[in-house]
């Protein structure tokens, strides 16, 4: 017990720094949190006392994860980045506050994060690792499965890409290709239109809600394109497109005051997620602009 406990207070110390490293990866603060909850279940069940670096350790690990996760997203071309709404991280010990992740939110630009979707898994990994937490690219290496000069040349690939895309140009009609889904759907679920919703659903969709939606009659999760389609066919009557944070997004606004956030995420141009959020404390810190 006194070595779990040793290894628990370690891993928080790094769990910030860990944190960052996943959400710069991936660009979702959940699937972030995932990786770093996927990184402790690992450093639990390891014998880690030849370990000289602890911290070290836990980077290549989370950046492993990461690496394995994006491979997966890359061959449904998942396009991550949704609403920054923290979530709970299941069976840890501690995490962070809603504030301190918003913070590592604002920390990385929309801009860079939409940019950094265009890498290749490996490029991304090599990048991120190498230029934003300066990592050597001898321990870049095993984590990508190649030789430090491959590596080097990965992470160099990727910085010429970076600097020769205009991020802006990427961020409007990565906005507008999310903006006109939120658009249908909406749309689809007032007139009723069963079989359009389930066009734009992800089969694997989910539907999560937090506590101040369920008591406003939401599911707190809920899983399917077929159930999904089933609650919002025939609703959704004054929802209405809105940019929450910068994102394109859903609100219920009676009066024009936000009640009820909807926030998605989207693959190959279908929901894979929505989030409802109805908790005031959540809203009140999110610059939501209801569109006319």
């Amino acid at each position: 017990m006194a070595e779990r406990e040793w290894l628990a207070e370690r891993f928080e110390e790094n769990r910030e720094h860990l944190q960052k490293v996943a959400y710069r990866m991936l660009g979702s603060m959940s699937e972030a949190e995932d990786a770093v909850q996927e990184g402790w279940l690992r450093l639990a069940r390891t014998d880690t006392s030849d370990v000289s670096n602890l911290s070290g350790w836990l980077t290549t690990v989370v950046a492993r994860v990461c690496l394995d996760h994006l491979r997966s997203r890359d061959s449904r071309r998942e396009d991550a980045l949704e609403l920054l709404a923290p979530n709970e991280m299941p069976n840890t010990e501690s995490t962070l506050d809603p504030q301190r992740e918003l913070e590592l939110a604002d920390s990385m630009s929309l801009a860079l994060l939409v940019v950094l979707e265009t890498l290749a898994p490996a490029e991304r990994v090599a990048f991120v690792l190498h230029d934003m937490f300066d990592l050597p690219f001898e321990e870049i290496a095993p984590i990508v499965g190649r030789s430090s000069t491959a590596a080097r040349q990965l992470a160099s690939r990727a910085r010429r890409r970076v600097r020769g895309v205009d991020a802006d140009s990427v961020v409007r009609e990565h906005h507008t290709r999310q903006r006109e889904i939120v658009s249908a759907f909406l749309a689809a679920s007032r007139d009723g239109e069963f079989g359009a919703l389930l066009e734009m659903l992800d089969p694997d969709v989910v539907v999560r809600a937090d506590a101040a939606a369920v008591t406003l009659g939401a599911n707190a999760e809920m899983r399917g394109a077929d159930a999904v389609a089933q609650t919002f066919v025939g609703r959704a009557k004054a929802a209405r497109v809105a940019l929450i944070d910068g994102l394109p997004g859903a609100v219920w606004a009676p009066g024009g005051v936000p009640k009820v956030l909807f926030g998605f995420t989207f693959a190959e141009g279908k929901i894979v997620a929505i989030e409802l959020i109805a908790d005031e404390e959540r809203i009140g810190g999110m610059d939501v602009e209801i569109e006319e």
